[in-house]
């Protein structure tokens, strides 16, 4: 007589789960440009003597489905985004502007280095 194969679902949920965790962990969402890396993260006092070019928002995935994403992955994240931004101004160097909330943060954007 041939039994009929269980099939058990507790693989796949088990893969999925360790995927959704290692998003929700630290993974790289966004990727240093070269021009970006061009752009360093100061303090306020560090750019006293600098050119203001504005502002911008970065804003990255803050959760991944309903799991929130590690705080030190969503700010290394925002940090690339804003990099990426200002390089685009013709910055140098950016300057936390707010904290970050529901994965944004606005930054002072600067050009210090003589060009």
């Amino acid at each position: 007589m041939h039994m009929p194969r269980r099939v058990s679902i507790h693989r796949p949920v088990s893969v999925l789960v360790v995927c959704v965790a290692a998003l929700a962990g630290g993974c790289a969402l966004v990727d240093l440009t070269p021009a970006g890396a061009g752009v360093r993260l100061a303090s306020a006092e560090a750019v006293v003597t600098c050119t203001n070019l504005g502002r911008i928002t970065a804003s990255v995935i803050g959760k991944v489905g309903f799991l929130p994403r590690h705080p030190d992955a969503v700010q290394e994240n925002i940090n690339v985004t804003a990099r990426n931004s200002a390089a685009n101004m013709g910055a140098d160097t950016i300057v936390p502007a707010s904290k970050v909330e529901d994965g944004k943060q606005t930054f002072d954007v600067y050009r210090c280095l003589r060009r």
